[in-house]
């Protein structure tokens, strides 16, 4: 099993790579301008030659990123719980989320700077507004997925319905939670950089907006570089967790692989 893994891991690896080496000869052969498409080696050359330059503005992309996906896992939770839990709540708050998430968050952000100024704060709301959904409907989802059976049985032994969310429904709603959390980071990620590029002077969209109107593309692409390697390392940390909390879930694909 364990030999196995690692040849998957080294052809996805090979695969990567081939995807890059495709691109540069591409750029190469068509003699692609880099006001078009740079090729990757430029932009690995050009984010290795500004990175002191860019670290501050990592730093600051991550940090409102995290801080707005916190908040947003947070609210999520809570909602979702008692969307889950209540007919009455589902009837009314579900309705009002469906219809906020489709607003387009481009469209809110003037919104916040109007409320907030101009800064950090916008870009942390915008990162919970657009990731804080996907927590709600898989939270609400995965409570309500518990048989009633298994409540009908716990309340005659008797649970309360607290007794019965915190035991039971919580736990059974983990497989739905990491899976939110995995596609809630990459929301949170759009959601700081959209606004870091309308109300801010600081942070990755900032960067990638001042080198966009100086017509520095490969700087832009050097942004895009670093935005998916974030957003490829928070992914990988939460189903690294994943594996650890609720391997009881996956435990048949497993062994299905053997």
């Amino acid at each position: 099993m364990f030999g196995i893994d690692i040849r998957q891991k080294a052809w996805s690896a090979g695969l990567i790579v081939l995807f890059f080496v495709a691109w540069e000869l591409f750029c190469l052969v068509t003699g692609m301008s880099d006001l078009v498409l740079p090729r990757p080696s430029q932009v690995f050359v050009t984010l290795f030659q500004r990175f002191p330059v860019l670290w501050p503005h990592i730093v600051q992309t991550l940090a409102t990123t995290m801080f707005g996906f916190v908040l947003g896992v947070a609210l999520g939770v809570a909602l979702g719980a008692i969307i889950g839990v209540s007919k009455t709540a589902y009837d009314t708050c579900y309705p009002l989320l469906i219809g906020f998430s489709s607003i387009p968050k481009v469209a809110v952000v003037p919104i916040f700077v109007l409320w907030f100024g101009s800064g950090t704060v916008p870009a942390v709301l915008t990162a919970l507004s657009i990731c804080f959904f996907p927590i709600v409907v898989n939270i609400a989802t995965g409570l309500a997925t518990t048989e009633p059976e298994l409540e009908d049985v716990l309340k005659a032994l008797g649970a309360s319905k607290f007794d019965i969310l915190w035991n039971v429904g919580l736990p059974r709603t983990m497989p739905f939670f990491f899976a939110s959390l995995k596609v809630a980071i990459s929301y949170a990620f759009v959601g700081a950089v959209l606004s870091e590029t309308v109300a801010s002077n600081r942070g990755i969209g900032n960067v990638m907006m001042t080198a966009s109107s100086n017509f520095n593309v490969p700087l832009v692409f050097a942004g895009l570089f670093v935005l998916a390697g974030l957003g490829v390392a928070l992914y990988a940390v939460f189903s690294l967790i994943e594996g650890r909390v609720t391997g009881w879930a996956t435990r048949k694909n497993d062994v299905i692989a053997t």
